[in-house]
């Protein structure tokens, strides 16, 4: 999401919060037992033709002392590179009511760290459904953007550019969100960004748009997508799994 410094701060504020509450809940411990990379490739177990990417980065981004903090002023450069999570924690800016609705269909999920790691694992799928992946790789960049049929489920998906050292555990902001220069909004200077439409929350026009190489839908659909059937048999019937 865009640097300012009203919307930077409740969102620090928003993160802290989801912090507190996650840590309470019984669902952080049947996340917390499941495994940031799945090796599809070379246990040869693709279960479905379309698959989901867990947007790992992001939530990292959004983290205690994470980029928002110096976007917010609260912190220095020091925030802009932060530690690789070791375990999923779904929340508003990481997709949580999409990836939660989307793990009970017979969808296979990767992260941001799989598609980094071996760009070529997406090839395999008919379908990839991309979440909040605001925060992503050059590599997963332009793996995903060489998809032929990616469904962007969120808007701002592919907007900062950061690196990722696997031997230190860390990623680190590299181009975008008004960084290095606050002219530089999106990282990878992509003609589709659709980042006006991140504070369309409310989704009461939404639809899905064609781009050169997949969908796009027009709204922010984190608060509608657990109860928005008709949104739900919209991408259904785009990953030919209608029911």
């Amino acid at each position: 999401m865009r640097a300012k410094n009203i919307v930077s701060i409740s969102l620090v504020l928003l993160v802290v919060i989801s912090v507190i509450l996650y840590a309470n809940t019984a669902f952080a411990q049947t996340m917390s037992s499941q495994l940031l990379t799945t090796d599809y490739a070379k246990q040869k177990i693709f279960k479905s033709d379309t698959v989901v990417i867990y947007p790992i980065f992001t939530q990292a981004a959004y983290g205690i002392n994470g980029f928002y903090f110096y976007y917010s002023k609260l912190c220095n450069t020091k925030c802009l590179t932060v530690p690789i999570p070791t375990e999923k924690f779904p929340a508003y800016v990481s997709s949580e009511q999409a990836y939660l609705r989307l793990m009970s269909r017979s969808f296979d999920v990767l992260t941001d760290i799989d598609v980094d790691k071996n760009p070529g694992i997406i090839k395999v799928y008919k379908n990839v459904i991309v979440l909040h992946n605001e925060y992503v790789t050059k590599k997963e960049f332009e793996a995903i953007t060489s998809h032929s049929n990616v469904i962007y489920l969120y808007p701002n998906a592919l907007y900062t550019q950061v690196k990722v050292d696997y031997g230190t555990g860390q990623v680190q902001l590299v181009r975008g969100h008004e960084y290095p220069l606050p002219t530089i909004s999106n990282g990878f200077g992509w003609k589709f960004d659709n980042s006006r439409y991140e504070y369309n929350i409310q989704c009461s026009n939404s639809n899905f748009y064609r781009i050169a190489n997949g969908w796009m839908l027009n709204c922010y659909p984190e608060l509608v997508i657990s109860n928005n059937t008709g949104l739900m048999d919209s991408l259904e019937e785009m990953v030919s799994l209608k029911a």
